[in-house]
């Protein structure tokens, strides 16, 4: 067999591992799937530094950079499995490569022992596959060559085969699982605390006050959404606490929930970036939650599980200490996007995300921080995560060509549990001007600005910073995300004609 034929019957045979694996899996759990246990167990150990680079480059698409990646080694992979079945050893590195997916699928949180059946299958799937490719046409008296048109016929119907397993694997595992339908379902508790109305300065190009949710940042270590019905969704309390406190939906609607305007910003946020965004949280307070459990004077972290297996520890002081810390169900006046967390997520107002916000949450245990830590706590990031002071340019684009005399510069600053004081831009090495600002809404939230620039020809360079209640100014030496926050001032360039 010619090199690209052997190579593509290896593509054709990795592909049956994924297809054939992706529909067992809708019969067991989606997240055994070969492909997405595959990419779960890259996310949780892919060394820090190409998670940063990659979320750095890619921001919200860095799943889809991951799939992508993923689908380029594992055809280069099967490829290879392909050239090497001429010498019959094809099938033996197949088989690894199904060993892998099986026990990567029964590493994930929740793996029962079935978790590896479906990387099983579809290994065998896979050899069937390339054992039928390379089989030798049966009225040859000795070992040969498929010829072309045979191998082309059966690589079309096993393709069709193939696609049509890894679609109905979709297909059901959606009609399963079907979350989607329940969120449609799902009725948002009426707060008894509600939201007031915020305030935009309407300049056109300046952030939105509230973030809608289709454009609100996503940043988690979930490859696949986890389809986690209401009706299904447990919380526990447990650890340093008087007693355990077990709750379903049913038990959270008997209770009073609040609404609360809050913004949240991602540790990963680079100077500048968007990775921060503000919305209406619909829930019940976590305080309260926590009290009922009784939690012991000595616990100092909530380490908070989702039922995908993160982890994130949180304070108990940012829970107990009067802020809006909320166990939330509704954003925006609507149930949670399953992106963001349905059925159920933590907000806590002030804190990074990566210690304060798991989606999706099923268990929270009270411990301490000197006996426990989260999932990126583990790899090197802050264990208390406070965030800083920041703000960014909106308006005008970054190198805009702009016509000389009267200029808006806006954007928005934020100081979480501090407010923002002041927010002053410098163009050039110019004098640090006041801008005007935007109603507060709370020390929780964003705070918009505007400054009226009278612009003279020239490139000229916009940088903007905020000072935030304590009289604290942004400081403007440069440092990256890890492992608390970036720093530094954000600048822009603008042409001037």
């Amino acid at each position: 067999m010619s090199a690209p034929a052997a190579a593509s019957a290896g593509i054709l045979a990795g592909a049956a591992v994924l297809g054939v694996g992706h529909l067992a899996a809708a019969f067991i759990d989606p997240n055994a799937s070969p492909f997405y246990a595959l990419g779960a167990w890259m996310v949780d150990h892919t060394p820090r530094e190409l998670k940063d680079a990659a979320i750095a480059r890619f921001g919200t698409k860095d799943k889809l950079a991951l799939f992508l990646s993923m689908a380029v080694v594992m055809t280069l992979a099967a490829a290879a499995a392909g050239l090497l079945e001429r010498r019959r050893l094809g099938s033996p590195l197949l088989a690894l490569g199904v060993i892998a997916a099986a026990a990567a699928a029964l590493d994930r949180p929740a793996a029962t022992a079935w978790f590896a059946l479906p990387a099983l299958l579809g290994g065998i799937a896979g050899i069937l596959v390339l054992r039928l490719l390379f089989r030798p046409p049966r009225h040859d008296a000795e070992p040969a060559s498929p010829t072309r048109r045979r191998f082309l016929t059966l690589s079309a119907g096993l393709g069709v085969v193939i696609v049509g397993a890894a679609v109905a694997g979709q297909w059901l595992g959606d009609r399963f699982h079907d979350v989607v339908a329940d969120r449609d379902r799902f009725r948002v508790p009426v707060p008894r605390r509600t939201a007031r109305p915020a305030t935009d300065l309407r300049v056109p190009g300046l952030t939105e006050f509230v973030t809608p949710e289709d454009r609100f940042y996503r940043i988690d270590t979930a490859l696949r959404l986890p389809a986690l019905s209401s009706g299904d969704w447990r919380l526990r309390i447990h650890g340093m606490v008087d007693r355990v406190v077990e709750l379903d939906m049913d038990d959270l609607r008997s209770r009073t929930a609040v609404a609360a305007m809050i913004t949240l910003t991602c540790v990963s946020n680079e100077v500048g970036g968007d990775l921060a965004g503000t919305a209406v949280w619909t829930g019940y307070r976590l305080a309260d939650l926590l009290a009922e459990a009784g939690v012991h004077p000595d616990a100092d972290m909530l380490l908070s599980r989702s039922v995908d297996g993160f982890t994130a520890g949180t304070p108990v002081s940012a829970i107990t200490d009067g802020r809006d810390a909320l166990l939330a169900v509704g954003m925006n006046g609507r149930a949670l996007p399953i992106a963001h967390g349905y059925p159920a997520r933590l907000i806590v107002p002030g804190l990074y995300g990566y210690v304060s916000a798991t989606k999706w949450v099923t268990d929270l245990e009270l411990t301490r921080f000197d006996r426990a830590r989260a999932y990126w706590t583990d790899r090197g990031w802050a264990p208390r995560a406070p965030i800083k002071t920041a703000s960014r340019i909106d308006v005008p684009a970054a190198f805009a060509d702009l016509p000389a005399g009267p200029v808006t510069v806006a954007g928005v600053a934020w100081a979480q549990r501090r407010g923002v004081d002041r927010v002053e831009v410098q163009v050039d090495d110019g004098p640090w001007r006041s801008a005007d600002l935007g109603a507060e809404y709370s020390i929780d939230t964003w705070r918009q600005w505007s400054l009226r620039w009278e612009a003279t020809p020239g490139t000229h360079t916009l940088r903007v910073r905020a000072t935030d209640r304590t009289a604290a100014t942004q400081t403007a030496s440069r440092a990256t995300p890890f492992p608390d926050g970036a720093t530094g001032l954000h600048s822009r360039i603008v042409t001037i004609e």
